[in-house]
């Protein structure tokens, strides 16, 4: 079972990562570059569908929006963008050693 979730939350940061340096392309759009900040704005801010107060509840609609959001956006990207994000990630997510597992 960790292994799995080890794998998810690995899987879940690259692709964080991905979208991270895709954003910072000069080739993305900027209506991609909106979502992707209207996305982190709403994990971050304090006005939540579901109070973050609530034990669970309130970190699952958090989690959900970035499980289906990271993926839509990235689908998005320009391709040359997408490219280029992967190869910095890859580059980047080389020296750390809890990603090389």
């Amino acid at each position: 079972m960790f292994l799995r979730l080890s794998r998810l939350f690995r899987a879940a940061g690259r692709d964080a990562v991905v979208l991270w340096f895709a954003c910072r392309n000069p080739l993305t759009p900027g209506s991609v570059k909106l979502s992707a900040l209207l996305l982190a704005l709403y994990v971050i801010s304090p006005v939540d569908l579901l109070s973050d107060l609530l034990p669970v509840l309130g970190w699952m609609d958090d989690v959900t929006l970035l499980a289906i959001g990271i993926p839509a956006i990235l689908k998005l990207m320009p391709q040359p963008a997408l490219r280029d994000a992967h190869s910095d990630a890859d580059r980047l997510m080389s020296r750390w050693a809890l990603w090389r597992r």
